[in-house]
């Protein structure tokens, strides 16, 4: 099992479009994938069509009774399992706190699915706020993506998140393992290139060498509620994702 965090605190990163495509490259390779939505804005279910129509059915109900992530799981047209959010998920800070009991209990929702020894991926998509439903993510996942647009602002970003996962690796008491994907990538833009030597510089190993090109079809997709693969695989789109999985998958990050 590998559960994988996709985190940044800076929006129209491509985000959501990372945690859906990602799942849905790992679906078509066999792998039974789960998603879940930890961003109160609901978007990464959405996406899929899959909503939650009461707070108990996201995650939410995992913090309230402690219920088991497997009776949460919707299944989606696309074949990924998905926990949706909802908008109780924001409630979560102010009624749990940020003690170690709050932050750790994805951690041990995960461990109880794995102790059942069903083989399955877990992507999470991460609330760009650094509280309690993004700490739950970092603590329980194998590894981080963090996606970068490709435009000054995101290196920008992407430095903040460092330091905060630099932070957190004091607690944790091991290094995270992460890697940088640079998203919205036109090669006839200077400035592209320009920002993925930056990132290069910055990041070394640990950005990805795939590239996920500006694409209509990624933009398209949420709107009919599918994955790229699904709308059109034959798009760059589909193809960028794809290369994604297999890069993830012979480096050993999955």
């Amino acid at each position: 099992m590998t559960v994988i965090a996709v985190f940044n605190q800076k929006g129209g990163v491509g985000k959501t479009t990372t945690a859906v495509n990602l799942a849905a490259a790992l679906t078509r390779r066999g792998h039974q994938t789960n998603g879940i939505d930890l961003d109160p804005q609901a978007q990464f279910g959405a996406t899929l069509g899959i909503t939650a129509s009461a707070g108990d059915d996201s995650l939410f109900g995992l913090f309230q009774r402690n219920r088991p992530l497997r009776e949460m799981i919707q299944k989606s047209s696309s074949g990924i399992g998905m926990i949706p959010s909802h908008v109780e998920m924001s409630k979560v800070d102010a009624l749990y706190g940020k003690g170690y009991n709050a932050i750790n209990k994805l951690n041990l929702g995960l461990k109880s699915e794995k102790a059942d020894g069903v083989e399955q991926h877990w992507v999470l998509d991460c609330s760009p706020v650094v509280g309690v439903l993004s700490l739950n993510a970092i603590f329980a996942c194998d590894g981080v993506i963090v996606p970068m647009s490709a435009d000054y602002l995101s290196i920008k970003g992407a430095l903040q998140i460092q330091k905060t996962l630099k932070a957190l690796e004091l607690v944790l008491k091991h290094r995270i393992n992460r890697r940088y994907l640079l998203t919205r990538y036109d090669s006839r833009r200077r400035m592209a290139r320009h920002v993925l030597l930056m990132a290069e510089k910055e990041f070394g190993s640990d950005v990805c060498r795939t590239l996920i090109s500006e694409n209509v079809s990624l933009a398209e997709s949420p709107l009919l509620n599918k994955t790229v693969f699904e709308h059109s695989p034959s798009s760059r789109g589909a193809k960028d994702y794809e290369a994604l999985a297999n890069e993830l998958i012979a480096d050993g990050f999955i």
